[in-house]
């Protein structure tokens, strides 16, 4: 009997779509990063986190122009990528960031408003959105985030503690050689951002993780399966020492990726059929394939 070979090479044109998707996200990216900062931040000497906030403040100290500064400031951490992350992943880089050098010289942008707080908040919100979405397309418009990557696989350090440590250092500068309000608008404009940020990569519908274990798996499989209509991976268990004492019994241990919106609604329907059913919540990344969002209902 001659084995049959399945060919998981993606096609050409699954390939072209790929590309286009990307280079649609990285546009709108850089549109959306411009509009941040000559619309908001650029024209009000506002500051941001990362690497466009390292241009900013030496734009402000300098009078360099951004868009200079936006280049020389990441061609460190676009070196880095490429050591460290993908060719591929360098060169999407450096792209984005050039593109948007582009646009803060030849889009012109609208300044929006001069009221601080608006500046902060909108400004961190259109920044943000365009360094999600650059990261969406393959990317980054933000390069500090290459280097806590390198740096927590070399320490104990965590990317968000990498981002922390270098966000604290460029806002404790802004504060003395500028002033303290300055670095709190900054502050607030990288909150903004960040939050933004996280909207774009993960969406309202976060994902997340439930691991059930009740000696009532079956009534529940069903009610996840049949009444909710979501899959349920079933993982076979042993139970060991709990409230009852020592258990030496097998158990189905039921496994289920949600989203955030309907994790609450799992969980009661969870606890009216075993209110002493231990259940383990963990947000994930990323889900595909699957059941997530359930079957249509009839």
């Amino acid at each position: 009997m001659q084995a049959s070979i399945i060919d998981t090479q993606p096609t050409k044109s699954q390939t072209l779509i790929r590309q286009i998707k990307d280079a649609a996200f990285l546009i709108a990216g850089v549109l959306s990063a411009g509009m941040g900062l000559k619309g908001f931040l650029l024209p009000n000497d506002f500051l941001d986190g990362g690497a466009i906030g390292i241009s900013l403040l030496l734009q402000i100290q300098t009078g360099v122009d951004l868009a200079i500064l936006v280049i020389l400031v990441n061609i460190p951490f676009i070196w880095l990528g490429y050591r460290q992350i993908s060719a591929g992943f360098a060169l999407k880089t450096l792209i984005a960031i050039g593109l948007l050098a582009l646009c803060l010289v030849a889009v012109p942008y609208p300044v929006v408003t001069t009221d601080k707080l608006l500046i902060a908040v909108f400004g961190g919100f259109f920044l943000g959105a365009g360094i999600g979405l650059a990261m969406r397309g393959g990317g980054v418009l933000d390069g500090t985030e290459v280097l806590a990557i390198y740096i927590s696989r070399k320490s104990a350090l965590t990317v968000g503690d990498v981002i922390m440590v270098i966000n604290i250092l460029i806002f404790g500068s802004a504060a003395w050689l500028i002033n303290i309000e300055t670095a709190l608008y900054a502050m607030l404009t990288y909150l903004a951002a960040s939050k933004t940020i996280d909207f774009i990569i993960h969406g309202i519908e976060e994902y997340t993780a439930l691991l059930i274990v009740s000696d009532q798996h079956e009534k529940i499989r069903v009610m996840l399966t049949e009444e909710l209509k979501r899959g349920v991976t079933i993982m076979k268990g042993e139970k060991g020492y709990g409230k009852r004492g020592l258990r030496d019994n097998d158990v189905n241990v039921l496994y289920i990726v949600v989203t955030r919106l309907e994790t609450t609604r799992v969980k009661d329907r969870i606890e009216q059929i075993d209110e002493k059913a231990f259940i383990i919540q963990h947000a994930i990344d990323d889900a595909k394939g699957g059941m997530v969002k359930g079957r249509p209902l009839h």
